[in-house]
């Protein structure tokens, strides 16, 4: 577990809103080698809901910055499956090398952040940022609460119907349970609960090379609170890996952990 002294905590802050203020040939120069990062909003948002800021701000310190749309926004509904969201990740990551990002990052909130669990588990990167994570289809409670469409979405894959678009169902905390209109075949990619895309799964695939940052927000809705210890336990015993958490609620994370960010990536870049 990560604690700040209150003195470094205030210098940490402030090192995330002054340096905005400089021009970004003066930043390029503070940042070496150079780090790209993924960033990933969560399950409904988009890259200018929540992310928007810290994508912001690894920018104006002169990181190499892919703010992506992924198949979970508001936006695109699931309209593409598992692997084809690891492609689109596999470009965002060959398109910041492209412009001299020497080491690469996948970060991620909520949904974002297990994706970027998900990610690193499967693909060489130098580090993964996990902001809050969350949706986990294996979960209890939306094991439970999405059973009906899961059995559906299989029984019309079964017939045939795999690739029509149909009304299905997800699940947030938040919000219950909501209608979702995606095939049954990307469905199953992303909720079926033995899907690869289960946290604890992808936790314990993460290679023992690679650090991870995990953000625990002490306010994060009550079930994540409970279970992010534990999972944070399940991680290869990485002398860089991370814990950290904000007191802040599940969706000022991103914000609130700006400048663990910046401190740890820039830790993990000159250490590898």
């Amino acid at each position: 577990m990560l604690l700040h002294h209150p003195i470094r905590q205030w210098l940490l802050t402030l090192a995330a809103t002054v340096p905005l203020l400089l021009p970004s040939s003066v930043l390029a120069q503070s940042v070496s080698p150079v780090p790209g990062v993924v960033v990933m909003h969560g399950k409904g948002g988009s890259p200018q809901r929540h992310v928007n800021e810290l994508a912001a701000a690894l920018a104006s310190q002169g990181y190499k910055v892919a703010n992506l749309e992924m198949p979970w926004s508001g936006q695109r509904e699931y309209d593409a499956p598992l692997d084809a969201a690891e492609k689109q990740v596999d470009e965002a990551i060959a398109s910041l090398r492209s412009q001299g990002a020497a080491k690469v990052f996948v970060a991620g909130h909520s949904q974002g952040g297990l994706f970027a669990l998900y990610y690193a588990s499967r693909h060489t990167v130098d580090g993964a940022i996990a902001l809050a994570p969350g949706g986990d289809p294996g979960s209890a409670t939306p094991r439970e609460k999405l059973a009906d469409a899961v059995q559906k979405a299989h029984t019309l894959v079964a017939e045939g119907k795999g690739n029509d678009k149909v009304q299905l169902a997800d699940y947030e905390g938040s919000k219950g349970t909501t209608p979702l209109h995606t095939t049954p075949a990307i469905y199953l990619t992303w909720f079926d609960p033995n899907s690869a895309l289960g946290m604890l799964a992808s936790i314990q695939r993460m290679p023992a090379t690679t650090p991870v940052l995990y953000v625990a927000p002490r306010n994060d809705y009550p079930a994540l609170v409970r279970i992010n210890p534990s999972l944070f336990a399940a991680l290869p015993r990485h002398p860089l890996t991370q814990y950290y958490e904000p007191s802040v609620s599940h969706l000022r994370a991103p914000t609130a952990s700006i400048p663990e960010v910046l401190e740890w990536t820039r830790a993990v870049s000159a250490a590898r």
